[in-house]
């Protein structure tokens, strides 16, 4: 009997070793932070991944994420500041980076963390697209009205150990009892916009073709006025030359020589005959007078 009892004491103690072995292993993964506690107070952090200790039954250990978390928004009414009410419809991008803050402002809870987000997300929205036109909203959501709202929120969720990765816009878009009215009022102002932009452009047209039209009307009156200049010269250049040419008796007979020869081929034709008075200058020529 007594070795039985002993046998029986030693599985207890055995039993009693691994249960508080096992409690006293802290596993921490990747992409999650232990919280090791101390009667409900955290006593220490763990964010890296391995294996840790702690005091087993007086210590517990919970986990709190440590990759990026989403939060989808319920879509909400905004007015612009032209007062006109739009839907959007939102969602933030977010993650725990002080899990000891998170601990002691949000007790631990992604649940009122995601309320906190909310609020101050949802007001960010309405307070930046009330400060915008309707166009503005609208243009902006390649990228500035996000940027807009994550400049309005700063570093107001720092106090709970989260920051705001990103707030985007799934949709933004016109309540449906005025999106066809609203639609058409756009497409008018743009076919205005458009029509000025023609205007404006075609009277642009007609002054570069003025413009143009007068430039060339001097360009061609210049050149008719050189060219006849250029004209004028070589007249001038050419009847000098002439009279050079032609500046003594002999050289003055011989032009008249020429010039007779010249008439006299003009005026006969083929098999023609030539019939010229005595007097005449040509037949003196021939005549050797």
């Amino acid at each position: 009997m007594k070795k039985l009892a002993g046998s029986f004491i030693g599985i207890v103690i055995a039993l009693a070793a691994v249960v508080g072995l096992g409690n006293s292993i802290v596993v921490t993964r990747e992409n999650e932070y232990k919280l090791v506690r101390e009667f409900g107070r955290v006593s220490r952090v763990i964010s890296q991944a391995g294996l840790s200790f702690k005091i087993p039954f007086v210590q517990t250990a919970d986990s709190l994420p440590k990759e990026i978390l989403l939060y989808d928004l319920a879509a909400s009414d905004v007015i612009t500041m032209d007062k006109k009410t739009m839907m959007s419809d939102s969602y933030v991008l977010w993650q725990i980076t002080d899990p000891l803050k998170f601990a002691q402002t949000l007790n631990s809870s992604i649940a009122n963390a995601e309320r906190r987000i909310d609020t101050i997300v949802y007001n960010s929205i309405k307070n930046v697209i009330s400060s915008m036109s309707q166009n503005d909203v609208i243009s902006g959501r390649d990228g500035e009205l996000s940027q807009a709202i994550m400049d309005n929120i700063g570093t107001s969720m720092e106090q709970y150990g989260i920051e705001l990765l990103a707030v985007e816009t799934k949709q933004l878009d016109l309540p449906a009892d005025n999106k066809a009215a609203v639609y058409e009022r756009m497409i008018s102002e743009r076919d205005k916009i458009a029509a000025t932009y023609q205007a404006e452009g075609q009277a642009e047209a007609k002054v570069i073709q003025n413009t143009t039209d007068r430039e060339i009307a001097i360009s061609i009156s210049n050149a008719q006025a050189e060219a006849a200049a250029v004209t004028a010269e070589g007249e001038a250049e050419y009847m000098r030359i002439l009279a050079e040419a032609y500046n003594t008796p002999e050289r003055a007979e011989f032009y008249g020589f020429i010039r007779s020869l010249d008439a006299a081929r003009v005026s006969i034709g083929s098999g023609d005959t030539l019939i010229l008075p005595g007097d005449s200058p040509i037949a003196s020529i021939f005549m050797g007078q």
